[in-house]
């Protein structure tokens, strides 16, 4: 019980604060799209790369910096545009009234899923808190699979509680300022997180 809750801990310590992956399940939570789907895809990225962590995964990347230096670039180009993309939203209210519902149609399940996987897997930050954290720490532990189910119970919780319990937020993030003040959020986070992959290339 004691790995378990580790795992738990630990988890919900390196998810529960404000980054793209966040960002985006509140967004959807908040548009009420696709959420359930949006929400299976982060729990189980984390719960894939916590299990390679523990089974030694870290080591066999960390002998191949290539795949970081790749991965690394890759998030950066990604998180740039997906900034921009919320900046301009935010600073124009014809594409914010189409955020907030109006007269463009839902984004589609597949644009939702490859946005989602895209913001999961092109994030260094992901492999370095699962794959390496995780897996380093729950290597050590005397039950290392207990370990990893209280860290995966740890993302599923956190990200169902995160992506439905966004509806109640509806009613104060649910005019056309909040959103702009939403999106300018989303800008700056995942600017600032490109432009910092890009400087620790």
């Amino acid at each position: 019980m004691s790995s378990y809750l580790a795992g738990l801990g630990l988890m919900l310590s390196l998810i529960v604060a404000i980054g793209a992956q966040n960002l985006f399940v509140l967004r959807q939570g908040l548009r009420r799209e696709h959420v359930g789907l949006v929400v299976a895809i982060c729990a189980v990225s984390d719960a894939v790369l916590t299990i390679a962590g523990i089974a030694g995964m870290g080591a066999v990347v960390s002998s191949h910096p290539l795949l970081l230096t790749i991965v690394r670039w890759g998030g950066a180009a990604f998180l740039l545009v997906y900034g921009l993309m919320a900046a301009r939203r935010a600073w124009r209210p014809a594409v914010l009234e189409a955020s907030t519902g109006g007269a463009v149609a839902a984004a589609t399940a597949g644009s939702v899923a490859l946005t989602c996987l895209a913001l999961t897997w092109l994030n260094p930050h992901v492999y370095l808190d699962t794959v390496f954290l995780m897996g380093t720490v729950g290597a050590g532990h005397e039950l290392p699979w207990a370990f990893a189910a209280g860290a995966i119970t740890g993302s599923i919780a956190w990200f169902t509680a995160l992506g439905f319990g966004a509806r109640a937020l509806a009613p104060v993030l649910g005019t056309p300022r909040a959103w702009r003040v939403l999106d300018a959020l989303i800008a700056v986070v995942m600017i600032a997180l490109a432009v910092g992959l890009a400087l620790s290339a």
